[in-house]
């Protein structure tokens, strides 16, 4: 009995002969090209591909395009929801854009990040956005240089965060949300504060906590030194923190302020482990507006940021088409949403 042979795998030149176009015409039509093909040549190559049963050689198409079909984005926690809302933005435009969404974390390291984007630079994605916060007096000049080499081989580069390398920038007002977080907190009757926030130098968290004292002293008040308790950018870190302000003594304070949801939701546990009750003994607001913000009790006052609109901002930047008047930026607003952890004071 004989055997059948395996059908060989369909070719480009197949589906160009069967459709009766250009060898050219028919790559154009199905590898993603910028450059228009007319309709009808494009739903012949289709018709023709499904009928031969077509697979394309993705890494033929990238090696000719000089990029992949996949957007790299980097962020420093994945496991934070700040930074899973955002990736949502990106992957929904992503996929609306037929590209491909790859991950990776930088766990907030810079040596992390730049060993990162070298290793990315070789799977040639066609775009780059890089999530995260930078660090003050932090040396870029390597990670620039990477991030250059990228974009004068074709690809593109997004930061979300502040404006502090020369590439578009999705820029998030966190002096400012802070500043008017703290305005409504005095508002409501509040005039004793401390505060949670990262490490130093993180530009986030800083920015956050200078934006509230700038809020704090518009009404002549203030948040001293000694009132400010660094941790880790994370939930456990923010428990921890709460801790150490309860050592310290929270008899004289109304109000703890974090510069992140997480931490705020972390410092809640912390308080009332301790039997504070919140917010009856003391009031909690946080940063950022992550969706179990809502969910916490009591619900948790804090600082909108459509995190996934940032996400869709980062691909719109990408994908757009490069602007001879330089890197842009576009800063997205932020909105205060005051709930039950922070109460009006009598």
């Amino acid at each position: 009995m004989r055997v059948p042979m395996p059908r060989s795998a369909a070719t480009l030149h197949d589906v160009a002969r069967e459709a009766g176009v250009s060898l050219a015409t028919a790559s154009r039509a199905l590898n993603g090209s910028t450059r228009r093909v007319n309709d009808a040549y494009r739903a012949r190559v289709l018709a023709a591909a499904e009928k031969l049963d077509y697979r394309p050689n993705f890494s033929a198409q990238a090696v000719a395009r000089g990029a992949t079909s996949t957007v790299a984005l980097l962020v420093a926690d994945i496991a934070d929801p700040y930074f899973s809302s955002i990736a949502s933005g990106v992957v929904r435009s992503a996929e609306a854009a037929n590209l491909v969404v790859t991950m990776a974390v930088t766990d907030r390291d810079n040596d992390r990040e730049l060993a990162l984007v070298r290793v990315i630079r070789g799977q040639r994605p066609r775009v780059l956005i890089l999530a995260g916060s930078r660090f003050t007096g932090a040396d870029d000049h390597a990670l620039e240089a990477e991030l250059r080499g990228f974009t004068e081989s074709g690809g593109r580069v997004v930061l979300i965060s502040q404006h502090e390398l020369p590439f578009d920038t999705v820029a998030l007002a966190n002096r400012e949300g802070a500043r008017a977080l703290a305005e409504r907190l005095v508002e409501l009757g509040y005039r004793r504060f401390a505060a949670i926030a990262g490490a130093a130098a993180l530009r986030t968290s800083d920015d956050r906590v200078d934006g509230f004292c700038d809020g704090l002293r518009a009404a002549g008040l203030d948040l001293p030194d000694d009132r400010v308790v660094r941790a880790p950018f994370t939930r456990d870190g923010g428990y921890e923190a709460g801790r150490e302000l309860l050592a310290r003594g929270v008899d004289d304070i109304e109000l703890v302020f974090a510069v992140n949801d997480v931490m705020a939701i972390g410092a809640m546990s912390a308080f009332r482990d301790a039997g504070v009750r919140l917010p009856e003994d003391l009031a909690v607001a946080g940063y950022d507006d992550i969706s179990t913000a809502r969910d916490v009790t009591p619900p948790l006052t804090t600082v909108r940021v459509p995190l996934v609109e940032v996400g869709e901002c980062a691909m719109r930047l990408a994908l757009r088409e490069p602007d001879e008047g330089g890197d842009r930026t576009e800063t997205v607003a932020s909105e205060v949403v005051v709930r039950e952890s922070t109460p009006p004071r009598r």
